[in-house]
């Protein structure tokens, strides 16, 4: 009786009985595709194709989870740029430590090529890394059927270094890969001795290294209380220049940087018009106020930059004449760059306030026609913060530069930064310029050292951001009128 009722209900109401036999199919489907997904989901995880083990596995922006399980395109020969840095701050740092219980970094089915000893056609292989210790803490632990399995000195090394391990690794010493009469490599310095005055120090290498034309430099700058600023140079031959690939210490006679356990021993000597000028400084990087090793690369061009000392504290002794002054807990700062340098520029800036510390800068190309992007970074005392982009600064207004009156610096200039949610606007007002003559793209251009005040405001992680507070600031001018049109 109950079938046939339904039948004739069914029948009698063609429209209703559609209607609600379309739905039921539409409800059963898309539980299937549910299901479906659901076992696709539980088969990933048990694949060994991808990495597992944690809570939370960390792969490069914009990378297809299956395209890398089955070998795809965007799944081949990827990585995480700087992982060190990514595994010891960003996310195993004090900032998120509340939060992340361990990071373990590795390598899945990388591709390699191995050779014997006697020779013979290379082999490809696939291989992986990881760190044992680490591996354990996330529950991706090999199951070891004999033998051992534990951290080694590279291992512990590379997850938690000691201080002489992390500024050899962030402030080694390069080979240029060709020779190239443009190749320079530069460890640099400034200290604040007061308001009104301050000192760079750069000791440097360059040349044609490979093929023995090269040298080294002591360049040592003083601004003055009184405005004016001394120059120092001093030219090193070859067999005098001692530098180390696997480490921060360069000797150029007896000018030298040395470091040990995360303090720099900078000694400089080089004469000028008014004597000779001697420093004698220990300089002290903050805890995690450094910036990694980043490097552009492009057919012959090649560009690396590292800031070890964002934030330093600098003591010892500057002289000019046998003049000398005794600086303690002086600010400073200290960064390193190596590449090739042909008709290049650059945009750069570092400065500290009251909570934050900031650095922003670019490389251009004669061929970048100013679309490059540009970089701004926020330092706090757990290390950055966070990294932002901008495409332009906006200069304004013009002053005389010291030593070249002729040539217009910048009154002040503004530069608005933004990555996904977050946006901060920096603006600065120059206190004083000093113009330095060179010759790039077939251009006389100045290229030009600021100091100026700051003050930086706006939004990261959700969270309002503000400071103020002093540093150094450089960029290029072709012409006194240039600056005005960037």
């Amino acid at each position: 009786m109950i079938p046939t009722l339904a039948f004739r209900h069914l029948w009698v109401k063609k429209r209703r009985s559609a209607f609600l036999l379309f739905g039921f199919g539409l409800g059963v489907g898309v539980m299937i595709v549910l299901l479906s997904v659901g076992e696709a989901m539980l088969d990933q995880s048990r694949d060994v194709a991808l990495v597992g083990g944690g809570e939370v596995t960390v792969l490069p922006q914009g990378i297809d989870v299956e395209a890398m399980r089955t070998g795809g395109v965007s799944g081949m020969f990827f990585g995480i740029d700087r992982a060190r840095f990514v595994s010891r701050q960003l996310l195993g740092g004090p900032r998120y430590r509340a939060l992340v219980a361990a990071v373990a970094p590795a390598i899945e089915g990388k591709l390699l090529y191995v050779r014997k000893q006697n020779g013979g056609a290379p082999v490809a292989v696939r291989a992986g890394g990881e760190i044992p210790s680490r591996a354990v803490l996330v529950g991706a632990a090999l199951d070891i059927r004999e033998g051992r399995w534990s951290d080694e000195a590279a291992d512990s090394a590379w997850i938690a270094p000691s201080p002489q391990q992390l500024y050899d690794e962030l402030d080694r010493f390069h080979l240029p890969p060709v020779p190239d009469s443009t190749w320079g490599e530069w460890q640099y310095f400034n200290v604040v001795v007061s308001p009104d005055e301050w000192w760079y120090v750069t000791l440097l290498v360059g040349g044609e290294v490979k093929a023995g034309r090269w040298g080294g430099q002591v360049l040592i700058t003083r601004r003055r209380a009184d405005g004016r600023y001394q120059r120092f140079r001093a030219d090193v031959p070859p067999t005098d220049v001692s530098l180390d690939t696997a480490g921060a210490d360069l000797a150029l006679a007896s000018s030298a940087v040395r470091q040990r356990d995360g303090v720099y021993h900078v000694s400089a000597r080089a004469p000028g018009p008014e004597g000779e000028a001697r420093v004698e400084l220990e300089i002290r990087p903050r805890t995690n106020a450094y910036f990694p090793p980043v490097e552009l690369r492009a057919d012959d061009f090649l560009s690396g930059y590292v800031v070890p000392g964002l934030v330093a504290d600098a003591s010892g002794t500057l002289c000019v004449a046998g003049k000398c002054r005794r600086v303690e807990s002086a600010p400073a700062y200290h960064d390193h760059n190596w590449g090739v340098w042909r008709d290049v520029t650059w945009e750069w800036g570092a400065a500290r306030g009251t909570s934050l510390a900031l650095l922003y800068g670019g490389v251009r190309r004669p061929d970048d026609a100013g679309s490059s992007p540009l970089f701004l970074s926020l330092v706090d005392s757990l290390g950055v913060r966070q990294v932002l982009r901008f495409r332009a600064i906006r200069y304004a207004g013009e002053r005389a530069a010291a030593d070249a009156p002729h040539v217009a610096a910048p009154e002040r200039f503004q530069l608005v930064a933004a990555r996904d949610a977050d946006t901060v606007r920096l603006s600065v007002v120059v206190q004083d310029a000093l113009a330095s003559r060179v010759r790039s793209a077939g251009l006389d251009r100045h290229f030009l050292q600021m100091r100026g005040r700051f003050s930086v405001a706006g939004r990261v992680g959700g969270a309002v951001v503000a400071d103020s507070g002093a540093g150094f600031f450089e960029t290029y001018v072709t012409d006194p009128s240039s600056i005005l049109q960037r």
